[in-house]
């Protein structure tokens, strides 16, 4: 599958079940751990879960604007392709990441005897029940899970934007009056 479609597809099929509650660190490394759920290709009935974190860091050198580094995402890159393909894919279609590294880690991949809907439910709940406001919920198309990831980290940094730039200018005003 190419990145237009696999692209097109995780757009299509990626649903965010549960976002964190917890925002995004502005000045340091945020991890963000998700479980991502998919119906199994294997099992009929089924579903594959996959828990995984991802890291994003704040770069140590500036980089130029809109060059995201993505690293254990493990895309699928044809003949040619290299990991600037997917950067050069996104920005093309509009999709502007903000340049932090991206580092992402699959801690486990199991099933869960029981379909999509189902496997929703139990996940929701026992986050719930732990009150676990790190953990993102997400579900959508194995072929396709890399994408969708990165369509919830997205979510997340869109939903943080406000919030950071209040601890910018709050930090810059702290800083002038120290002066």
């Amino acid at each position: 599958m190419d990145f237009h479609e696999a692209w097109s597809r995780a757009l299509k099929e990626t649903d965010i079940i549960r976002t964190r509650v917890s925002s995004l660190q502005t000045f340091a490394d945020t991890h963000v751990p998700y479980v991502f759920l998919s119906p199994s290709t294997i099992n009929d009935g089924d579903t594959v879960v996959r828990k995984g974190e991802i890291v994003i860091q704040r770069p140590a050198l500036v980089l130029p604007p809109n060059i995201p580094q993505f690293e254990g995402f493990d895309f699928e890159k044809g003949e040619g392709e290299t990991d600037s393909s997917v950067i050069n894919f996104l920005l093309v279609r509009g999709v502007s990441i903000p340049s932090f590294k991206y580092n992402n880690h699959t801690s486990s991949l199991d099933i869960f005897e029981g379909d999509v809907s189902r496997a929703m439910s139990f996940f929701a709940n026992q986050l719930e029940r732990e009150e676990d406001v790190v953990t993102g919920l997400m579900a959508g198309n194995e072929e396709t899970w890399q994408f969708s990831v990165l369509i919830f980290i997205c979510s997340q940094i869109a939903r943080n934007t406000e919030l950071d730039l209040r601890r910018l200018m709050d930090d810059y005003r702290r800083r002038e009056r120290s002066n």
